[in-house]
């Protein structure tokens, strides 16, 4: 018989404070409160940013960012040119120190709105910072989801 103590932690999941989900929900309250500089010091030292994986607008190499001088980069390419970004996940799934939710990212920018539709990451560093966001989404169709807001 297998007590409480002995029931491994893939099998008893912490869901509300899961150190990736505690990094995830973090990152998305400092970008929602526009606060640049605590959103960037969510990650660790050679955290990363992949949004969305691969080349991109933001990121026409598709190599992501790393560190907090390119993590401030990206903010600047991409969060800084929104009203607001809305996260709408419907989804939840943890695994190891990482955490992935599917659903979309609703972006407020120039009196217009799209959306993203995805599948969205966050891994969590040993300190409990984020150590990697990556974001599956496509171009293409986020950017013919773009109406009048």
């Amino acid at each position: 018989m297998t007590t409480a103590s002995e029931t491994p932690a893939y099998l008893n999941i912490d869901r509300e404070n899961h150190p990736a989900v505690v990094a995830g929900r973090r990152s998305r309250e400092l970008v929602a409160a526009r606060d640049k500089d605590a959103w960037v010091a969510n990650f660790a030292a050679d955290g990363t940013v992949e949004d969305p994986v691969g080349p991109s607008m933001f990121d026409p190499e598709g190599k992501g960012f790393r560190g907090h001088d390119q993590i401030a980069e990206f903010w600047d390419k991409s969060i800084a040119t929104t009203e607001s970004i809305e996260f709408v996940f419907d989804d939840e799934i943890i695994c190891g120190d990482e955490v992935a939710y599917v659903g979309k990212i609703v972006t407020h920018i120039a009196g217009h709105i799209s959306e993203a539709h995805g599948v969205f990451t966050y891994k969590a560093a040993p300190d409990g910072k984020m150590a990697a966001l990556r974001a599956f989404w496509e171009v293409e169709k986020t950017i013919k989801s773009v109406r009048p807001a």
